[in-house]
């Protein structure tokens, strides 16, 4: 079986005689490319579709001869990508939507180089592991090592609550992947005792899930979590919303009943109930804003409770952990909603009663710990927070509660968007992480995509820690501890300080994370 020839790199010539490597599903060729042996569209999975619509990954068909990995496989369905960041890159055709990409130094298998695995985000509803901002070129050749991106199931056939389905179907799709990874990465120069999955919002919720799931444990040894959101369903939440979900396309929540509709049908009802879910919030509460019907759901099975009691338990005290997030998250939300200069005091008020700890207290205690924020930086502060901040330092806790250990870093460098109201904001890290400044959303906080000498040496910084943390569990900074809280500043100048004890982390003492519910 092969697959179509994407268009060639700027400076390649694709080569027919392409580096080769060997799969329990058979031979994969791929192609040499400034440097590196890089392999696109390898199914980890069959594709999930007919009598295995809804249901847990089945193993790859296994193929005979060797296969063109030239092409990354296709996106799972989804909504339309965020600034068209779906459509930039060639893939191939078809259902195959379980895929990975490897861009390794040397196919190599006597090489053992550490392992990568990126988990992309996109509010579980959007993206793959093919977008041009995820070109893991120079992460490799920076960090010399072995880099893996996947695509997942997403929205309604990953992590919607069906009846007669698994929940979470999103995540087991990624614990297939990194089975795959288990079983096949040697054969392309890594080494699968030294396995790190690493992902930003959607990607690092979904890894905090991970080290929930008792079917991921064993297929890692080290985590990145970059921007972990706080929103997981309860089972109640998550299957009162899929009864919505259901009836925008006419259907019942069973997998029986909507596997006979297609998925891009499906992909649009969810996307007109993400429309409407603001105005749901005495139902759903807190869910309700955000526009995301998805998220992964605590069932009791899949994922038996929250990543931060699991972890508060120990059940990661074995897998060294790296979290952190951007101090300006809410801020891309604010600005692509067009909501910059239209927050009133009402609005603000009303999100503050709504996401800060203790109801009207906690607004009380935003007011009076950011007193010249105004509306808007009050609405911007307290999303911020809920959605992140605060559940990656929570992450960061409750790793070292269970008997593990983990690094902090907070990213406070801005965005040299030209206007300055982007400051450090949601998804900045990605393209200061793999380099891709033009790709993506790179462009809206890199005007021209073009990197400033700063980003240039946090890109250089980044590209040595997270491979650095990789290899020996050390990214080169100390350990976050409860007493001093050191933790690594991104910014202009990279520096080691204790986290802030003003502002917003005070107001979260002793708040604990849980799933959220129907109320």
């Amino acid at each position: 079986m092969t697959t179509s020839r994407p268009q060639a790199l700027e400076g390649d010539v694709p080569d027919i005689d392409g580096p080769v490597a060997r799969t329990a599903s058979g031979a994969v060729r791929g192609l040499r490319e400034q440097g590196l042996s890089v392999f696109r569209g390898i199914p980890f999975a069959a594709p999930p579709v007919g009598p295995d619509r809804f249901q847990a990954p089945r193993p790859a068909r296994p193929w005979d001869g060797i296969r063109e990995a030239y092409a990354f496989g296709p996106p799972p369905p989804q909504e339309a990508g965020l600034l068209g960041r779906t459509a930039q890159v060639p893939f191939a055709a078809g259902d195959e939507w379980l895929t990975v990409n490897v861009w390794t130094p040397d196919p190599d298998p006597s090489a053992a180089r550490p392992v990568l695995v990126w988990i992309h985000g996109g509010a579980y509803k959007l993206g793959h592991g093919g977008q041009p901002g995820y070109d893991a070129q120079h992460l490799a050749r920076a960090g010399d090592a072995v880099v893996v991106t996947l695509n997942y199931r997403l929205g309604m056939e990953g992590f919607a609550l069906w009846t007669g389905a698994p929940a979470n179907r999103g995540l087991l799709d990624q614990v297939a992947a990194l089975e795959w990874v288990q079983e096949n990465i040697a054969g392309f120069g890594g080494d699968p005792a030294r396995v790190t999955v690493f992902g930003e919002s959607a990607g690092a919720g979904s890894i905090a899930a991970l080290l929930a799931m008792p079917r991921a444990r064993g297929l890692f040894r080290r985590a990145i979590a970059q921007s972990v959101p706080g929103t997981f369903f309860s089972a109640e939440l998550a299957a009162d919303i899929a009864g919505d979900l259901a009836a925008e396309a006419g259907r019942t929540p069973t997998a029986a009943d909507l596997s006979e509709v297609d998925p891009q049908q499906l992909t649009q009802a969810g996307q007109t109930l993400g429309a409407k879910m603001p105005a749901y919030t005495a139902r759903w509460g807190q869910a309700a804003p955000t526009a995301v019907p998805f998220s992964p759901v605590v069932d009791g099975d899949v994922l038996p409770t929250t990543p931060w009691e699991a972890l508060a338990a120990g059940a990661a005290r074995d897998i060294d952990l790296l979290v952190g997030h951007n101090r300006d998250e809410f801020r891309l939300f604010l600005l692509m909603a067009g909501l910059p200069g239209r927050i009133t005091d009402e609005r603000a008020a009303q999100t503050l009663r709504l996401y800060a700890p203790g109801g009207e207290a906690g607004a009380t205690a935003y007011r009076s710990a950011f007193p010249g924020a105004g509306p808007e930086g009050l609405f911007e502060r307290v999303q911020t927070d809920w959605l992140f901040v605060i559940p990656s330092l929570r992450l960061a806790e409750a790793q070292l509660a269970g008997g593990g250990r983990a690094h902090v870093y907070e990213l406070t460098w801005p965005a040299p968007d030209g206007t300055g109201t982007l400051g450090a904001c949601h998804a900045l890290d990605i393209p200061l992480l793999f380099g891709t400044y033009g790709a993506d959303l790179g462009p809206l906080l890199f005007p021209g995509g073009k990197p400033t000498p700063e980003a240039e040496r946090l890109t250089a910084f980044l590209q040595h820690a997270w491979p650095a943390f990789a290899r020996t569990g050390d990214p080169g900074w100390p350990a976050y501890d409860t007493d001093s809280r050191p933790v690594q500043i991104l910014d202009a100048e990279p520096h080691v300080g204790p986290y802030p004890e003003e502002g917003s982390r005070r107001i979260w003492e002793g708040y604990a994370f849980g799933a959220l519910p129907l109320l």
